[in-house]
C-alpha cells in the first residue's frame, strides 16, 4: 500500500495515502465502537460510510498510480496479497462472523500481479473497461447467487459475510482509472507540483501506510477493550 517505491517518490502521492490512511482509521474507529463496544453510530450509510469508501477509493487509486513507478510490482503484489491472506487467518480465528475472504489488501495484491496485463492498453481504452467494470460490478450487487465460489468477482449468496470486502468487480476499474490516471498525468514520473514541501505528519503517514494499516486495527480493538472491561 504505502512503501511501493523509493526512487524519486512523487510527495503528493505519500500525501494522498496518509489522507486514505487517516480516513481509513476514522472508519474503522467508528466500525470497532459499534461492533465490539455497541456504540449507537451508523457506518453502512451517511457521513461514516462514505469516509470508509473514500478511503478505500484514494487507496486504489494511489495503489495503480504507484505500479507505474514500481520496478518490482509481481513482489509487491505477492507481499501484500500474502499479507491479506495472513489477515484472513487471523480474522476467522478472532471472529468467523467477522472473518475477511477478499478484503483490501487481497484486493490490491490481486490487482498489482495483474497489472502488467493492462499497463500498456491505450488510456482510453482503460477508461472505457473501467466503467464497464463498474457497472457490471454494481448489477452482480442485485444477483444472489445460490454459492460463495465467485466471491471475489462479486458474486456470492445473501450468507456470504467478509467484514472487509473488495470484489474485483466493480473494484478493479477504479484501478483501471488509477492506470488512465498514472498515464495521463504522470508519463514522465515526475511530481505535478514544482515544489517539495517540508516534513509533515500527513506524507510521513503515507510513506508507512501498510505498516500501520497492519497494527492499527489489533490496536484500536485493544484501546476499546481497555476502555469498556
Amino acid at each position: 500500500m504505502g512503501e511501493g517505491f523509493n526512487h524519486k517518490r512523487i510527495w503528493e502521492i505519500d500525501f494522498f495515502r496518509g489522507i486514505a490512511l487517516i480516513l481509513m482509521i476514522i472508519f474503522h474507529v467508528v466500525f470497532d465502537l459499534k461492533e465490539f463496544a455497541h456504540v449507537s453510530v451508523n457506518y453502512v450509510s451517511g457521513f461514516y460510510y462514505y469516509i470508509g469508501k473514500s478511503a478505500g477509493i484514494l487507496f486504489i487509486l494511489l495503489a495503480a498510480i504507484s505500479c507505474h513507478f514500481s520496478k518490482s510490482n509481481t513482489k509487491r503484489g505477492l507481499q501484500i496479497l500474502g499479507m491479506g491472506l495472513v489477515i484472513t487467518l487471523v480474522s476467522h480465528l478472532f471472529n468467523p462472523s467477522y472473518g475477511i475472504k477478499f478484503g483490501i489488501l487481497h484486493f490490491l495484491g490481486t490487482s498489482i500481479i495483474i497489472y502488467p496485463l493492462f499497463k500498456d492498453i491505450n488510456k482510453w481504452l482503460l477508461l472505457i473497461f473501467g466503467t464497464i467494470i463498474i457497472i457490471l460490478g454494481n448489477y452482480f450487487k442485485l444477483i444472489n447467487m445460490p454459492f460463495d465460489y465467485l466471491f471475489i468477482f462479486g458474486l456470492s449468496s445473501e450468507l456470504f459475510i467478509s467484514a472487509d470486502y473488495y470484489p474485483l468487480l466493480p473494484w478493479f476499474g477504479v484501478f483501471l482509472y488509477g492506470i488512465f490516471i498514472s498515464k495521463l498525468l504522470y508519463r514522465e514520473k515526475k511530481s505535478l507540483f514544482s515544489f517539495l514541501p517540508r516534513f509533515n505528519f500527513v506524507s510521513y503517514l503515507g510513506r508507512h501506510t501498510f505498516s500501520i494499516y497492519l497494527i492499527h486495527q489489533p490496536l484500536i480493538i485493544l484501546l476499546i477493550w481497555l476502555a469498556i472491561r
